[in-house]
């Protein structure tokens, strides 16, 4: 059953205001496991990218074990240059420091605006009072610190027993703008009690991460600091999970689970969203040409726009899957709006009123589905319209 957040045993959270930001709005958050930590993650694909993710990203190459993770907010270290790498490593040395670990079990992500160097000194006066409100309360104050143009935070939770174990796997994530498949559109941090081999968390996460947020996309736009950590400490006392075994197969199921919920929170707070929206598409040749289809209409702009203008735009709908480049036959294609038929046997379902289906559009939240009559694979992606307060919000929002 799913939570809010539940801390799992022998982790706690801490979120402080630093100064990055204007005002009194928290921009410094920590997650510390008590105990050491297997540790994975996950990272943007985007050749330019901030040294903040490059830090963690090496540091994970490494056995570990990882004890925190540190976030700031309003501040993305990135185009930076050489300059910002070394920020990264003064701020894991102060924190390693204060917590009495070794750097090398610090990872550290930044979200924010681009191309400004980060305001190192004033991470490294706020990093003794952040450690010094570590709790297992502490994890709404942790949620806010990572925020930018959220509207709200995001966490997911859940446990499961485990042969005769409980076993808690918790995550948070910010993320409502810069959203889009190819890792992982956003910053996201799953932390679990279970214990778990370290190769095994690491194929966990990437399956979790394929099935939940590789399938969102909000605006067709990849970050420069996009990543997911996940953390293990074990401290469930079960039997490490491996590979190929029915504990790994649902401890990856769990997993998803947790993420697919933090996934769809991230499309539903999209910048200036107003739906949620699901594309499934239905019988492609392969699972990867249904995923091309669903992909391609959910990031197109003209059919978002219509989904925020409620037109039942089919010829949006269709126009998106004839150029995603996967194999489509405008005669064979179906596509079906929350049930009510838009287009069949090569153009409009006559039987289905405008009416009727402008009143479906109205719903918050909207299944368009496409079968292409071609074969047996499906696939999902989701998405969320666009509005006018997409186009203020980053209007006003510099980089």
């Amino acid at each position: 059953m799913k939570h809010p957040f539940i801390a799992p045993r022998g982790f706690q959270f801490a979120g402080i205001t630093c100064g990055i930001k204007d005002g009194k709005k928290k921009d410094l958050c920590l997650i510390w496991s008590e105990t050491p930590a297997a540790g994975a993650g996950v990272f943007t694909r985007n050749r330019v990218r901030s040294p903040s993710v490059t830090f963690s990203e090496k540091a994970l190459k490494r056995p570990g074990p990882f004890r925190a993770v540190l976030t700031n907010s309003g501040n993305a270290n990135a185009c930076t240059g050489p300059q910002g790498y070394k920020d990264c490593q003064a701020v894991a040395r102060q924190l390693a420091e204060t917590l009495s670990i070794a750097p090398g079990e610090v990872l550290i992500a930044s979200t924010g605006i681009i191309g400004v160097p980060l305001p190192v000194g004033k991470i490294l006066s706020g990093i003794p009072r952040l450690a010094s409100e570590l709790s297992t309360r502490g994890w709404q104050d942790a949620m806010r610190a990572i925020m930018t143009t959220d509207l709200v935070p995001k966490a997911s939770s859940l446990r499961y027993r485990q042969e005769g174990k409980t076993l808690t796997i918790s995550g948070m994530c910010k993320g409502s703008g810069m959203i889009h498949p190819d890792m992982a559109t956003m910053l996201g941090y799953v932390v679990t009690d279970a214990a778990v081999e370290r190769g095994a968390l690491r194929e966990a996460l990437k399956a979790a991460v394929n099935r939940s947020f590789n399938r969102i996309t909000v605006d067709g736009d990849m970050s420069t600091n996009d990543c997911v950590f996940l953390l293990a400490n074990g401290e469930a006392k079960n039997a490490p999970i491996r590979k190929g075994t029915p504990a790994y197969t649902r401890f990856v199921e769990h997993l998803t689970e947790v993420c697919r919920d933090l996934a769809f929170q991230i499309v539903r707070d999209g910048e200036g969203a107003t739906k949620f929206v699901t594309v499934r598409v239905e019988g492609a040749k392969t699972g990867k040409q249904a995923y091309t289809v669903a992909n391609a209409v959910a990031k197109s702009s003209l059919v978002k726009t219509a989904l925020f203008g409620e037109d039942p735009n089919w010829g949006r709908i269709l126009a998106a899957a004839g150029y995603s480049g996967a194999p489509v036959r405008e005669d064979k294609i179906e596509i079906r709006l929350n049930g009510a038929s838009l287009f069949k046997n090569g153009g409009p379902d006559k039987a289905t009123s405008q009416s009727a289906l402008r009143k479906k559009m109205k719903s918050r939240d909207i299944l368009i589905a496409l079968n292409l009559h071609l074969g047996d694979k499906a696939d999902e992606v989701y998405t969320c319209d666009l509005s006018y307060d997409y186009v203020r919000i980053n209007g006003e929002y510099t980089t």
